[in-house]
């Protein structure tokens, strides 16, 4: 298991749950939400400096089936604007499939009611995410995910030059 923490970032439309690891890649914690916008970058730049992450992780929502929707092309670009700000920090795309399924029953679980989810969902799913990859990590010994690759001529934006295979 690499050593550093790493950045869990859960894009939605609207909001942007941001997760952090402590330096020995154990556990996720949540960090804030932001929101999506003026100034979204900044401050996942500001969270990555703060923590000296090695990495950011960033959700890539594809469908039950495998296949990348639209949130997905969303997500990748987000990830491509973000790699241009925290550079060199590398950006792993996760595949992130029932993330804020899965936070929405902690969450209830744990009995916070479903009108007072909105504030954390996203910190929660990020948590999801930044944990599951954390773990695969551990289990494999490989990084999570794909790295993120800088478009070359010729790749629109957001696709990675690799073709989208993992590394």
């Amino acid at each position: 298991m690499r050593h550093g923490a790493r950045i869990g970032v859960d894009v939605g439309s609207v909001r942007i749950g941001v997760a952090r690891s402590d330096p020995s890649g154990l556990l996720a914690t949540p960090v804030e939400t932001v929101r999506r916008g003026r100034g979204d970058l900044a401050r996942i730049e500001e969270i990555a400096a703060e923590y000296e992450a090695i990495e950011i992780v960033v959700g890539l929502p594809t469908s039950l089936s495998g296949r990348e929707s639209h949130a997905a092309g969303a997500a990748r670009e987000f990830a491509v604007r973000l790699a241009a700000r925290v550079a060199p920090v590398p950006i792993r795309l996760v595949d992130e499939r029932l993330t804020t399924v899965s936070a929405q029953q902690g969450l209830r679980s744990s009995g916070v009611k479903a009108r007072n989810q909105r504030d954390v969902i996203d910190q929660a799913a990020a948590v999801v995410l930044l944990q599951a990859a954390l773990d695969g990590e551990r289990a494999t010994g490989n990084p999570p995910g794909r790295p993120l690759e800088p478009p070359r001529p010729g790749n629109g934006p957001g696709e990675e030059a690799s073709g989208g295979t993992p590394r």
